[in-house]
């Protein structure tokens, strides 16, 4: 018994010495350059390293309201008697006073409760007289924040009750989770077995006990509730989620089911208080309340790890100053672009800061895939959104289709990666190589973005094969009849390696004279067909010709020894006679590059003709 009061007076030592600490004092103040001084942020170490903090040790209920349901002289004034133990050997004294709200010197407000108290200066909360009210008296105090509570405490100016509970809300009081019962009949008042064993299976479950009705005195007693006192998994807290929901609360409430009654009924033996009633019989029941001096809930501010302080917001709510990229009431989730592990609380091993995704500088936003994050060994679990200039990926590293890197820049430049630019008909596709740009090109067709024929090839304006293979065709294997010995390009092409000059005499000559735009070509047998676009008719005799698409036939031969050498996308001034047949080389066509000046010369033929030069001709 004198251990558990001894016990109990320590307890109560720290928690007044918690309480004296909490008011605001001129720290610093003899030093006049404590305001310029940094102090060291207790959330990192000296390397900048995160480690785990906690914020100071506190009695989160100091200074703050408590809602009482029942107060005394209110709404008038009331007067109360009690019984007052003075010692083992000796009897009870009964003593009266009067109690008004009104009065500063006879009220006994809920502000008593939370007061700075001391030994020469004990104020007192009481209730309304018991006979003439209901016994169930409620405290209830709001911490404004979760916390992480380490005891609550209250300490006696009445007998303390027979029957008590304690009660804590984790939702700012919508909902309420018993914490301790305090009784001497636990199965009767709250149907719980009297000091069960505490398991690992119960340790955050409420249990009832009697042991404070064998403390001495009943009157000025103190109880107190540890939350974590006897529970198995206190020792390695840091990783007992059971008991850190267990310890967190945002609101505590005490709940006064029934009075103690006194060991010694009646007056003392003289030697009474000068506020005795002597008209009251001695052997009469005392006017029973409840009166407390002290209430108090230690703790700490819940952060889970992540600051060293709280403090109060724009509305005056409290809030943790959070480090190591958290955020929220308690540092509970990660701040937005630091999902590349989940949040964990700080232990003492680890520190758990809220690790930045890896977008490379290309993104602003985020988001946790958890089976990246298991098949990563739990390293690296953030994928980028909406990666910026023209990136893709999980971590914004590698360039977007029709883009490749440019290998001269870091993957964090914001022009890493470069357009592929691959031509829209010689291309493949868009997507280039990521490395080297290459775009991927049709056959017959080369360059970096697929813009230029390969060698051996010439350009048509076909969108499916916009290079076409030039004909390789042996002269010497080129007969004009099965008797005939192999022909020789230059007495072959020698009818058409003249004079290129175009005068009235020859226009006359041809049954046509036409300006065409060399489009595609095709073989057929021995011919070549060329698909033209022609451009401007200046004679056409016999069947008319009009402009628009149109063919050219001209005889592998002729393509063989470059008379004439058409070449794709070009333009040529195609002249001949119907009797040619089909092809319009031998020495009865002409083919030839066109020129611009031909154009003015060409007209002047046409108006000749028309006023019967050429039969002159």
């Amino acid at each position: 018994l004198c251990r558990m009061r001894e016990a109990w007076r320590c307890l109560l030592g720290l928690c007044l010495l918690a309480r004296s600490a909490s008011p605001a004092s001129p720290q610093g103040a003899a030093n006049p350059f404590a305001g310029q001084q940094m102090p060291p942020d207790p959330c990192y170490d000296d390397a900048g390293a995160a480690r785990r903090c906690i914020p100071e040790f506190i009695n989160g209920a100091f200074g703050k309201e408590v809602a009482v349901s029942s107060v005394c002289g209110w709404p008038t004034s009331s007067r109360s008697c009690s019984m007052v133990e003075r010692g083992e050997e000796r009897p009870s004294v009964r003593t009266c006073q009067i109690c008004d709200a009104a009065d500063p010197w006879r009220a006994h407000p809920p502000s008593y409760l939370t007061d700075l108290n001391s030994a020469h200066n004990l104020t007192c909360w009481q209730s309304e007289n018991l006979h003439t009210s209901p016994n169930n008296v409620n405290l209830t105090l709001s911490l404004g924040k979760k916390f992480e509570i380490t005891y609550v405490s209250l300490q006696f100016c009445s007998p303390r009750p027979e029957s008590l509970a304690i009660y804590k809300s984790m939702d700012y009081g919508k909902s309420w989770t018993p914490y301790q019962y305090y009784s001497s009949q636990c199965r009767r008042m709250y149907n719980r077995p009297n000091k069960a064993a505490i398991t690992k299976q119960n340790e955050q479950e409420a249990l009832c006990t009697d042991s404070h009705t064998d403390l001495y005195p009943l009157s000025g007693g103190l109880i107190a509730f540890s939350t974590l006192d006897g529970r198995p998994s206190g020792k390695d807290f840091d990783n007992s989620p059971v008991l850190q929901d267990w310890v967190s609360a945002t609101d505590i409430r005490v709940v006064f089911s029934r009075p103690q009654l006194p060991r010694e009924l009646g007056a003392g033996e003289g030697g009474g208080r000068p506020d005795e009633d002597p008209m009251v019989p001695s052997t009469s029941l005392p006017a029973y309340f409840y009166a407390v001096g002290d209430f108090q809930v230690g703790g700490r501010c819940k952060c889970n790890g992540h600051a060293s302080r709280c403090l109060k917001d724009k509305e005056g709510k409290l809030v943790c100053d959070c480090k190591h990229n958290t955020e929220g009431p308690e540092c509970d989730h990660c701040k937005p672009f630091h999902y590349d592990r989940p949040w964990q609380r700080a232990s003492a091993r680890e520190a758990n800061e809220c690790l930045p995704c890896n977008c490379n500088l290309h993104a602003r936003r985020c988001r946790f895939n958890t089976e990246l994050y298991k098949l990563s060994g739990r390293k690296s679990g953030g994928v980028c959104m909406n990666c910026r200039h023209n990136t893709a990926g999980r971590h914004c590293h590698y360039c977007k289709e029709g883009f490749y890197r440019d290998m001269a820049r870091p993957i964090t430049h914001r022009r890493a990666c470069k357009a592929c630019d691959c031509h829209p008909v010689g291309a493949a596709g868009k997507t280039c190589n990521q490395t080297t740009g290459q775009c991927p090109c049709k056959d017959g067709v080369t360059g970096i973005t697929c813009n230029r024929c390969a060698k051996g090839y010439q350009q048509s304006r076909s969108p499916v094969a916009p290079c076409i293979k030039i004909p390789v065709v042996n002269p010497t294997a080129m007969v004009s009849s099965s008797t005939e010995e192999p022909a020789d390009c230059e007495s072959y092409c020698k009818p058409v390696k003249g004079n290129l000059k175009i005068n009235m005499k020859k226009y006359c000559k041809k049954d046509y004279a036409v300006q065409v735009n060399v489009l595609d070509m095709v073989t057929v047998g021995d011919w070549a067909k060329f698909s033209v676009n022609v451009v401007s008719v200046y004679k056409s005799r016999g069947e008319p010709l009009k402009r628009g698409d149109n063919i050219l036939w001209i005889h592998m031969k002729d393509l063989a020894c470059k008379c004439p050498k058409i070449q794709m996308s070009k333009r040529f001034l195609v002249m001949g006679t119907s009797e040619t047949g089909p092809g319009d080389s031998g020495p009865g066509g002409l083919v030839i590059q066109w020129r611009d000046i031909w154009t003015r010369r060409l007209r002047k033929f046409q108006r000749k003709e028309k006023n019967g030069k050429c039969s002159k001709a």
